[in-house]
Parts: structure tokens; sequence; C-alpha cells
């Protein structure tokens, strides 16, 4: 497959970019981007760069255990830094802007790792898409001054997934995986009995053949998301009778199910 000219003028300008850092710890959660960043980087610099995987119960293992094998396959150095968000009160009262706290949490231990070893630059993975939006944990870098090389370099998510679609990377069509937290009501508390209940509930309806999931966590209901062109199936009562009653063992007294689906991009 061959790049279009604009693309590979993106693509050269990142390449520019990383060329330019003495060496780097990149924050990896395994996701198309920054697995992305993270291959690119490597490709550039070697051992001079550094996928750091930040750790905690919102994480799902089965995304833990994802990023850790994609970066064995392909020879990546990987740090995993447990994080202590769940210690934070401005986090776990799940405000509207709780992702800067995680990020900020994040970006923090990653710099005095970085401080200790002498490593020159701190990147994540943002793209421009996410640039066009309000981010809270954009806030967070700009505050810790993390580079975001694919919003520099003008790349879209449509973009890096070509771009790593052209360099054969597994993760090219993976769906997005935001962290358990944003299956929280807004404002109910963010507590690992929670966020592992929410684990337990998404790993079932995945059980069931279905890719894109989200379980909100409404207090004593769990609403049940998949994606638009997954909804169908959802109809099927006997499916939904099943199913209410392996959430219900998960922890959830009541179990409701979206009839129009997840809406956000199931690739994003």
């Amino acid at each position: 497959m061959l790049l279009s000219n604009e693309l590979a003028t993106k693509k050269s300008h990142l390449e520019s970019l990383i060329k330019a850092w003495p060496s780097a710890f990149v924050a990896y959660s395994g996701g198309v981007d920054s697995a992305f960043l993270l291959w690119t980087a490597h490709q550039i610099l070697g051992p001079k760069v550094t996928g750091v995987l930040g750790d905690s119960p919102s994480l799902p293992r089965s995304e833990h255990a994802a990023a850790v094998a994609f970066a064995k396959k392909n020879g990546i150095q990987v740090e995993i830094l447990r994080t202590l968000e769940l210690q934070d009160p401005s986090y776990t009262s799940n405000p509207p802007n709780r992702c800067f706290f995680c990020r900020s949490e994040l970006f923090q231990r990653m710099e005095e790792v970085a401080r200790l070893r002498k490593v020159a630059v701190l990147a994540y993975g943002e793209n421009f898409d996410d640039s066009q939006e309000i981010r809270h944990g954009q806030t967070a870098a700009t505050h810790f001054h993390v580079a975001a090389p694919l919003r520099e370099a003008a790349l879209t998510k449509a973009d890096v997934r070509a771009l790593a679609r052209h360099a054969g990377l597994d993760v090219a069509e993976k769906p997005a995986a935001p962290c358990l937290s944003s299956r929280l009501a807004p404002g109910l508390a963010v507590t690992p009995d929670r966020l592992a209940t929410i684990e337990k509930a998404e790993t079932v309806i995945r059980n069931h053949g279905f890719r894109i999931v989200r379980v909100r966590h409404l207090g004593s209901k769990a609403l049940v998301q998949v994606s638009p062109a997954e909804t169908g199936r959802l109809n099927d009562s006997n499916l939904r009778e099943t199913l209410t009653h392996e959430l219900q063992a998960t922890g959830f007294p009541e179990v409701d199910f979206d009839p129009i689906g997840y809406q956000g991009s199931g690739l994003r």
C-alpha cells in the first residue's frame, strides 16, 4: 500500500520530531495512538526510548496484557509504573475533569523517574483530532511539558490507523478502550470494587461475541451498550435473559440494555 503524499509528509514530520529527542519516555496504554508512537520512536531511537505503562485498577487486565504483548512482540522496552490516582480524592470523587488528575499522576511519576535516569523527553499519544476537543488530559500534559508529536505532525486518528496498517501493526484496527472509570455515572465515586465489577461485566458481554462493549455503572443498575452494528443481537430475548442473569452475578441488581447502542466511534 502506497501512502498519499500528504500522509507521507506527515509521517516524515513525525519522524523528524522524534529524531530530535536525545532520549524519551512515551506514555503507553496499548491503544493504537500510543502504540504507534512508541513503535515509531523505537524504530528511530532504539534503546533510547522506553514505553511507560501506568497501571492501576482502572486499567482492564486484558488491556494490560495486550499492551505488554505488543511491546514484547516488537522488541520494545516497557516499564510498568503503579499509579495511585485512586488515593486522590480529587480523582475518586469523579468530577468532570477526572482525567486531569489521572494524567497528572502518571506524568508526575514519569517526570520523577526521568529526572533520576536523565531521560530528556516525555511524550504521549494525543493525535490531532484529540486536540480539537476539550481534553483535561491535555491540560495535565501542558503542565508537565509532555510532547505530543502526533498532534504536532497533524496526524488524525484515521492517519494513525493508516500508518499503523502500513507498518503491519496488529493494533491498527483496535477499538478504543478508555479506562474503566469512564463507565461510572458522573459523581459516582471511583472505587476499586466498582471498577472490578465493570470489568467482570464487560468480560461477560465479550464472552458472548460482542466486540465493542461499554457497561455503564449507574449505581445499582448496569446499562449495557454495544456498537450499533451489534445492537440488533441484543433484541434476542433469550440472550437478554442470559446476560441479565450473568451480569447480576457480577454485582448489578438491575440490568438495562441501550436500544441505540454506543454512539462513540468504535474505532476511536
